[in-house]
């Protein structure tokens, strides 16, 4: 392909589903993000403001002389670097967590003076021992999960199933049909399209906004690599009577067993009663119309139980070498305990767990909890403990109790957010802890703050009491082909 300038389209990660626009005449990709990249400047590229709504507008009437159907823009946005080879797409991905791990050395040495706790200098002029980048096993059609909206389409359909342009700021939100993205499989898509015809032969209309009413909502796909497929699908009440609901549930689940939804072979499917953005199931329970309450996944010779509500990476093969190389820098073994914090179903301690002398786990989601133990029962792991909770909450009370005990071992997976300060406080106060694996997928953001945090001289006024950690190595892990985002997984040791 003649790859055309996609930088203008990246900078909108910052503010998700913002439609892209080309400049009036594109420079060449080679000199402008070839040169940006290797400069270090990619991270500022990729977070670029949302211009001014006089420059959105202006901007938005140049779309009628653009080429790009609406698919290809969608594709732009979405998975910004599919233009590229995969081989390029991973040198683009090496400089950006290079140039990620630079700026947080340069701010660590500003902490802590000339004589500064880090590490001798290494390869690639960093301090710490960055890895080459491990590439995806799979790179096309590697999600597990897939969300996707609904709303109106480019022509105006309301019952529209895909994924967004546009922002709700400017009032120029449109769905565009996703099966032609490059990361989506094709059961998932198979899926979408069959949601999308069940609307539009629905007497009930889909819920846009809360406020204006509708019902129908967004559809969530999970699937595992023996191709079992289970869909959740989420619906406003607005104020419907539970004889109506059973109606409406009625009708999806006939159309999805008798009807021509049954093409799609669902092993389960759900529906969740939801009138708020984001729902879990301790607020509004998953309901189970009809199939399997759990989907399984075998990976690193254990059987893993999935619930709906549970986080398990969206790559399956990938999340395979992220924990391979999880358990390499962890250095765990059976005189180590392991601390597994924002554990999901506990996957990375339940690896571990033949290693270790005690495996920790502390997760948020319940379900996942409950998937976890399972998943240690199943597979014949007996020295494994998970939590249910806020780590905040939960972790300062576990590392009272191994205060001057075994060495610990602590790995630390947590969302874009990064972890609560609390938690960062007890690890950095905890004297056992000697060896800290982070794993981020958003290292540049919130993530440095807790970087900073565990790395800095003491400081009495934060309670950041205890020797501070030194970052020792890096490795990339691409679990995203086609997007610039990728796990970076950190060694941090006291000296």
């Amino acid at each position: 392909h003649n790859p055309r300038l996609f930088l203008s389209r990246v900078g909108f990660f910052s503010k998700s589903g913002l439609l892209p626009w080309y400049t009036t005449n594109p420079p060449d990709l080679s000199q402008s993000f070839w040169g940006r990249a290797h400069k270090g400047d990619f991270t500022s590229v990729t977070v670029r403001k949302h211009p001014s709504r006089q420059q959105y507008q202006k901007k938005q009437r140049h779309f009628s002389s653009l080429e790009d159907s609406w698919q290809e823009r969608l594709a732009d946005v979405v998975t910004p670097l599919w233009r590229l080879s995969y081989e390029e797409q991973l040198k683009v991905k090496f400089e950006a967590q290079k140039k990620i791990i630079q700026r947080l050395e340069s701010s660590l040495r500003v902490l802590h003076g000339v004589s500064g706790r880090v590490a001798a200098p290494h390869s690639e002029g960093l301090h710490c021992h960055l890895h080459p980048i491990i590439p995806s096993p799979i790179i096309n059609g590697y999600r597990n999960k897939s969300t996707f909206s609904v709303n109106r389409s480019p022509d105006g359909n309301p019952k529209t199933v895909g994924y967004y342009l546009g922002t709700w700021k400017d009032g120029n939100i449109v769905c565009v049909p996703c099966s032609h993205l490059k990361n989506i499989p094709e059961k998932h898509s198979q899926v979408a399209q069959y949601y999308e015809v069940f609307l539009r032969q629905s007497s009930v209309e889909p819920c846009l906004l809360f406020h204006e009413g509708g019902h129908w909502r967004e559809l969530t796909v999970r699937t595992n690599s023996q191709g079992h497929t289970m869909a959740i699908i989420t619906f406003h009440p607005q104020g419907l009577s539970q004889e109506e609901l059973c109606v409406q549930k009625v009708t999806l689940r006939d159309f999805f067993t008798k009807g021509p939804g049954a093409v799609c072979e669902l092993t389960s499917l759900y529906f969740q009663e939801s009138t708020m953005t984001r729902c879990s199931h301790e607020q509004s329970p998953y309901q189970l119309l009809f199939g399997e309450p759990h989907i399984f996944e075998d990976l690193l010779g254990l059987k893993i139980r999935i619930s709906p509500d549970a986080f398990f990476q969206i790559n399956t093969a990938g999340a395979e070498l992220l924990y391979q190389t999880i358990g390499e820098l962890s250095g765990v073994d059976s005189s180590t305990i392991l601390l597994d914090i924002c554990c999901g179903t506990g996957v990375i301690g339940l690896s571990l767990a033949q290693r270790a002398s005690q495996v920790l786990g502390i997760e948020l989601v319940e379900q996942a909890v409950e998937d976890a133990r399972w998943t240690a029962a199943f597979n014949g792991v007996t020295n494994c403990e998970f939590h249910a909770g806020r780590a905040e909450k939960i972790l300062p009370q576990l590392l009272k109790s191994q205060e001057d005990e075994k060495l610990t071992v602590a790995v630390v997976n947590p969302a874009r957010a990064g972890l609560h300060y609390q938690v960062v406080q007890a690890i950095r106060n905890c004297r056992a802890i000697q060896r800290l694996v982070f794993v981020s997928c958003k290292p540049h953001g919130e993530s440095t703050r807790n970087f900073i945090e565990l790395c800095c001289p003491p400081n009495s006024a934060k309670k950041l009491l205890g020797e501070p950690f030194v970052l020792r190595q890096a490795v990339p892990v691409d679990l995203f082909p086609h997007t610039p985002h990728c796990e970076l997984v950190l060694l941090f040791t006291r000296e």
